[in-house]
């Protein structure tokens, strides 16, 4: 088997406060006198009986992550850190989330808050060869009109080149808010060129796709997973092109699946409907990208060809510029083409005797569990 670390990739569903590191918590936390919950610090997701999971807890966790991110340098280390962290997984592209909302108040506003993010987005992407887009996404926890100006600050800072806008999310709770009332925002930012790329299909089923599609045009489903209960639903998104940013680690640790063998990638792969692997938010789930790829080959008996689709897909559904986009293909199938070593991967989480999902023994110490660091959804 080959080292998934290797597998050139992009990173499609990653938020910014999630993607913290643990040891960044920490310090962060410190500097700020702010008393983190130990629930935040000394948990494994997954072994949190079933019917203890849910949004609400890992919402609690959320706003105490991010309560602790509260100046311009600790803005700029978070998503510097994301950066690297996902380089040293293979990411040649991450589209990072964020709603600058909840950063505004310390920086001085809206526009300070995402011109922080794009400055530090273009560094990072010079310093590590990782190009990074960013998705602008409004809340359905906060009213419609307020998703209509985070469109207007996303449409000014358009493009796709790395430090750009590239898109624009609806996130939180789906339960929350009515699709439809989001719809005049999403279509501000369709007019500036960016693509919609809410959530949907997690904690709701099929019927909520279905309104998410009709309502506002995805051309990428954050999640969009509980489209699989109705295969009608698949191949009506697998015919539009749309891609589903699959969480593994996600969609288990909320208790939407029981466990990560649960989870219906293959069923959405059947369909033929594009899949891109995404961590979501590492900081709470202990899992990061590649131990994503990793589930899917112990826990979904994909091979390397297979893994080197997903590859392909999560590139191909990215909002990169053509010519970088061929490049990474390419690179994959140079990946590929590379013979396998002998007997099991090293490398491999699970080869070392790590919980499933892998990630869990390595976050918990504040260690890597592939190359790099690793660090618990703005």
């Amino acid at each position: 088997m080959r080292d998934l670390a290797t597998l050139p990739k992009a990173h499609l569903h990653l938020h910014f406060t999630g993607s913290m590191r643990v040891a960044t918590l920490r310090d962060l936390a410190h500097e700020q006198g702010i008393r983190l919950p130990e629930s935040l610090l000394d948990h494994d997701p997954l072994r949190v009986p079933a019917d203890e999971r849910g949004w609400f807890r890992f919402q609690r966790s959320y706003d105490a992550a991010r309560a602790v991110v509260r100046s311009e340098a600790a803005m700029r280390r978070v998503l510097r850190e994301a950066v690297e962290d996902d380089g040293a997984e293979g990411s040649r592209r991450l589209e990072i989330q964020i709603d600058p909302t909840s950063y505004a108040p310390f920086v001085g506003g809206l526009t300070p808050a995402l011109e922080i993010v794009l400055d530090e987005a273009r560094a990072a992407s010079a310093a590590t060869g990782v190009s990074v887009g960013v998705v602008v996404a409004c809340s359905r926890m906060r009213h419609p009109l307020e998703a209509r100006t985070l469109a207007r600050l996303a449409a000014r800072y358009a493009g796709d080149a790395p430090g750009e806008v590239v898109g624009f999310g609806l996130s939180n709770d789906e339960r929350r808010g009515r699709t439809s009332e989001f719809a005049p925002a999403f279509g501000i930012a369709a007019r500036a060129g960016l693509a919609s790329v809410p959530h949907g299909g997690e904690l709701l089923g099929a019927d909520h796709v279905r309104v998410v599609l009709a309502e506002l045009a995805p051309r990428r489903l954050g999640h969009g997973v509980r489209a699989s209960e109705d295969p009608r639903l698949l191949e009506a998104i697998a015919s539009a092109g749309v891609a589903c940013e699959v969480c593994p680690a996600s969609n288990v640790s909320l208790g939407v699946y029981a466990d990560v063998a649960s989870v219906p990638l293959r069923t959405l792969l059947d369909a033929g409907v594009r899949v891109a692997l995404g961590a979501d938010d590492p900081l709470l789930f202990l899992s990061r990208l590649v131990d994503q790829y990793e589930a899917a080959r112990t826990e979904h008996g994909l091979d390397d060809a297979a893994l080197a689709g997903l590859a392909r897909s999560s590139i191909a559904a990215s909002l990169a510029p053509q010519p970088d986009r061929s490049r990474w293909l390419a690179e994959v199938d140079a990946w590929l083409a590379t013979p396998a070593p002998d007997g099991l991967d090293a490398s491999s989480s699970y080869i070392r005797g790590e919980l499933a999902l892998p990630g869990v023994r390595a976050r918990r110490e504040g260690t890597s569990s592939s190359s790099g660091d690793r660090q618990l959804g703005g």
